[in-house]
């Protein structure tokens, strides 16, 4: 879903203008509407739909996607951690105090309806990347695997796709690859910053679109093996691939990418019996937590 910026600013703007006047936006607004405002705003009405039940479910979870797309917006503005905790905290706050029935909060939740409920109705959406995309389809399928999120690279010994997929609601981590020499992977591990350990993502400004610079050292990593290997089947592989093979991660290790900065990049190790041990992908984090927000649309 595309809107012109113009437009999405006037939208924005009135949305702040009434949560504004019902209570829940503490300080003054400011001219024009940045990503920690619209973060602020979106979980504030979350919060109080918790308390006042304004949304169906699919609404609900339109508007929790959007809040998490936000979230994202935010960081690769500047914000940190603690500006989103902060903002969180601040957010809840307001939330907490306002009046369910009144007209000014009932006013606020009429223009989050208007312009959440036909992002609602979507089945497909792409979220762009620095250096690649995601893309997203909740589109219900009960005998075809697809992928429902994905990022497809190329690297300088052949093609990965990395991602969600299955049948249901309830798709699992995978990398699919195959190389250009047709050798067979016997094993694969996800590599990504252990937030116990590195509260910060490891961005060196020298980086540019290299993601190699935007992994943290070995030290502040946490790797998860892959639970299974198969060869990839026809329904996941893409076209340009000849043959492969597909590696399934535990669920806890989509969880913990859903909580990475969109700035940061994680690996995919592939692990090799003869040759070279090991060859590393990387896979650029960027929406990952909006597209699976997304996919969780189709669950609720």
């Amino acid at each position: 879903m595309t809107i012109k910026r113009d437009t999405a600013q006037r939208r924005a703007f009135r949305w702040m203008g009434s949560m504004a006047a019902a209570g829940m936006l503490a300080a003054p607004m400011v001219a024009v509407a940045g990503p920690l405002d619209l973060y602020i705003e979106r979980t504030a009405m979350a919060a109080a739909d918790l308390r006042c039940g304004f949304f169906d479910a699919g609404l609900r979870a339109a508007l929790e996607a959007g809040r998490v797309q936000t979230r994202n917006a935010a960081l690769r503005s500047g914000a940190t951690t603690g500006d989103l905790s902060k903002a969180d905290a601040r957010a809840r706050a307001s939330a907490a105090t306002v009046v369910c029935d009144s007209e000014a909060v009932s006013a606020a939740a009429a223009h989050v309806r208007s312009a959440f409920e036909g992002f609602a109705k979507l089945r497909q959406i792409t979220y762009p990347g620095e250096t690649a995309d995601w893309r997203a389809d909740r589109t219900a399928s009960a005998e075809i695997h697809r992928w429902r999120l994905a990022q497809q690279t190329d690297f300088a010994s052949g093609q990965m796709v990395f991602g969600l997929a299955g049948r249901d609601s309830r798709p699992v981590l995978l990398a699919l690859a195959s190389f250009n020499d047709g050798r067979s992977p016997y094993g694969a591990r996800l590599v990504l910053r252990d937030s116990a350990r590195a509260t910060e993502p490891y961005l060196d400004p020298r980086g540019g679109p290299n993601l190699a610079r935007r992994l943290p050292p070995a030290g502040a990593q946490r790797t998860y093996a892959a639970e299974a290997r198969s060869k990839a089947g026809l329904d996941l592989r893409p076209e340009t691939m000849r043959g492969g093979w597909a590696f399934r991660f535990p669920p806890e290790a989509a969880a913990r990418l859903s909580t990475l900065d969109p700035r940061e990049a994680v690996a995919v190790e592939f692990l090799f019996t003869d040759g070279p041990a090991v060859r590393r992908v990387y896979v650029e984090v960027g929406d990952f937590a909006a597209g699976h927000a997304f996919l969780r649309m189709a669950a609720r």
